[in-house]
């Protein structure tokens, strides 16, 4: 089968896709013939090295957490699960690939009307968002700023903030403001003077902060009054440890009921997830580039039966100087 490798720390060039053995179904493990993966800037800053204390990759190193497909093989003791079905799970750097071997418990069912790609793209940001809300304590009538609220993560924390009858205002490039007014989300411009902004769109003061992209936002949370339990970051972690707020993520919300849950409400319409591209899993560098450069609405995908970029936004690559803070942070 085809997966993608690294066999050191460094670059997209690093990233090649190899022909490797078809894993087999252990006890208790279901091995999954894959139709859809996520793509994650996590798993770009494991790639360079810059996660290694936290991540330390074993190489050649698989890559890959998010996806979706058909049960191809149960092992011994697996009963819930038959071949054919159709399930969404996550993996440990192993699911950029033709297949995949997990256990038995990282698995749920696709409800049929979620698309491959959708499906394949939600283990990481949907708990991620989950956690985050969770993390902050956000109940009906609060005010809450998600920054990068229009990519991956954002944009489950703004929607779920929403569906929980929160006013949710989202920092964004201006090309993302209407889709978020879309998504009943007060838009807010980042960089220089964000914090007068937020002060505009909420007169009544800000009770909740998730950040999703870091470069000071922490504290700018802060400034705006936010106490520090109520803060979660994704991604500052050296914020973390200066302020003491909280960095709760898929860690603390990735399992069978919480992924369950949020597959519900998609299927039901009540929360969506944009997919800003689909590539081929050989064109899995091109992936990479266009994640990195920062400019994705919502998720890229690998489609494994994908020979086009299809999608409104699929395949613009990020030329212009609008530099954005939209995008996925786990």
């Amino acid at each position: 089968m085809k997966a993608v490798r690294f066999e050191q720390h460094g670059d997209i060039d690093e990233l090649k896709v190899e022909q490797v053995a078809k894993p087999e179904a252990g006890a208790g493990q279901v091995v999954v013939a894959v139709k859809a993966a996520g793509l994650n800037p996590g798993e770009a800053a494991i790639r360079a090295g810059l996660m290694h204390d936290a991540f330390p990759a074993a190489f050649p190193s698989g890559q890959g957490t998010d996806f979706a497909g058909v049960v191809d093989e149960v092992g011994a003791g697996v009963d819930e699960w038959s071949v054919g079905d159709e399930v969404v799970g996550w993996a440990n750097r192993s699911s950029h690939a033709e297949f995949v071997v997990v256990d038995h418990d990282e698995l749920v069912a696709k409800p049929e009307n979620v698309p491959w790609e959708v499906a394949g793209s939600i283990s990481v940001t949907g708990p991620t968002a989950y956690a985050a809300l969770r993390a902050v304590q956000a109940t009906e009538g609060d005010t809450i700023v998600v920054s990068a609220a229009a990519g991956g993560v954002g944009v489950m924390v703004s929607q779920l903030a929403v569906l929980g009858g929160l006013t949710v205002i989202g920092t964004a490039s201006e090309r993302n403001h209407d889709f978020l007014r879309q998504l009943g989300v007060t838009p807010v411009e980042y960089g220089d003077g964000v914090v007068d902004r937020i002060r505009e769109a909420a007169p009544q003061g800000v009770d909740a902060f998730v950040d999703c992209f870091g470069q000071g936002n922490v504290g700018y949370a802060l400034e705006l009054g936010v106490a520090p339990q109520r803060i979660d970051t994704i991604i500052d972690f050296a914020a973390v440890e200066q302020h003491g707020v909280k960095a709760e993520g898929s860690a603390q919300a990735t399992s069978q009921a919480v992924l369950s849950e949020l597959l519900e409400l998609i299927s039901t319409n009540k929360i969506m997830v944009p997919i800003d591209g689909i590539f081929p899993l050989d064109d899995v560098k091109d992936a990479y580039r266009d994640l990195e450069d920062g400019h994705a609405r919502g998720k890229y995908v690998l489609g494994m039966d994908v020979v086009e970029y299809p999608g409104e936004h699929a395949g613009e690559r990020a030329g212009s100087d609008d530099r954005t803070e939209e995008h996925d942070a786990t």
